[in-house]
């Protein structure tokens, strides 16, 4: 009898034990923050970007391995859509942030465009663009003004880039160091204006080696403002945008990987950020 009353109390602890570590974990599952969903285009209608996949790749493997995003890969607009589409498709409804590396005249209708614009404007959500983003929808004003500014020529082609980060606290920003240099395509960018967003990183044209040709032909700005990232509200949304990631193994750069993996933490809302836009910060 002392036996099975030993063994029924044992058995009762052990039943306790359980449902403790059970309710434990059930607690955890309910407090732990449901991962974002990330819409990547990358549909090249001009110059194809030999980047895009290992791109598109990259920030698939960022999101997974950090569990803060799942990445939904697409070589099509079909999703940029806020109307139901067929079988299980997702569309804008689905997701918190759209990351562009695209280039030229999209596939978008009208209720499309609307749809996009709405998505950020008025949802609040996010739109980090990439490289050739500014090559996108040329002929769409209401896109160049979302993402704020045009591609007006690449005066220096593929070159050592000399890069001066003007905003070190903007999330992904802190791996940069205050001077560097990068091989990358950097654009010069037409319609765009620091009333209107925050400049994260711009070519330094004060550098000495390497020195920044500004006397190319292709050279248009007089003002040596030449923004190399930057980030901006549009609305109620977030929007960031950098002309780096040309070169298919910058994607493999630590910093570059950092830049863009802050700026989409801060699209999707995870971390929060300054965005107001101010002058040009000197050395």
């Amino acid at each position: 009898m002392a036996n099975y009353i030993r063994n029924f109390a044992l058995r009762i602890r052990l039943l306790l034990v359980l449902f403790v570590f059970l309710c434990g974990c059930l607690s955890a599952a309910q407090s732990s923050p449901s991962r974002k969903q990330l819409l990547v285009i990358g549909e090249q209608k001009g110059y194809r970007h030999e980047a895009v996949s290992h791109a598109m790749a990259t920030i698939e493997r960022m999101g997974r391995e950090s569990g803060l995003w799942d990445t939904t890969l697409r070589t099509d607009t079909e999703a940029l859509t806020k109307k139901k589409l067929e079988y299980n498709a997702k569309n804008l409804n689905d997701f918190d942030a759209v990351v562009f590396f695209t280039g030229g005249e999209l596939e978008m209708d009208a209720q499309q465009k609307a749809d996009f614009l709405s998505f950020i404007h008025e949802d609040g959500k996010g739109f980090v663009g990439v490289h050739s983003a500014t090559i996108t929808f040329t002929t769409w004003p209401e896109y160049g003004e979302m993402i704020g500014g045009y591609f007006d020529e690449h005066p220096w082609g593929t070159f050592d880039a000399p890069l001066l980060v003007e905003d070190p606290g903007f999330p992904g920003m802190q791996q940069w160091p205050r001077n560097s240099v990068l091989r990358d395509e950097v654009y010069q960018i037409k319609n765009y204006s620091r009333d209107k967003v925050r400049v994260l990183m711009r070519l330094d044209t004060q550098s000495e080696k390497p020195r920044l040709d500004l006397k190319n032909k292709n050279v248009h700005r007089t003002d040596g403002d030449f923004a190399v990232a930057w980030a901006r509200r549009y609305g109620k949304g977030r929007v960031f945008y950098s002309s780096l990631g040309h070169v298919t193994e910058n994607w493999d750069n630590p910093a570059l990987r950092e830049m863009y993996g802050g700026a989409l933490k801060w699209a999707l809302g995870l971390v929060d950020a300054d965005a107001k836009p101010r002058a040009m910060r000197e050395h």
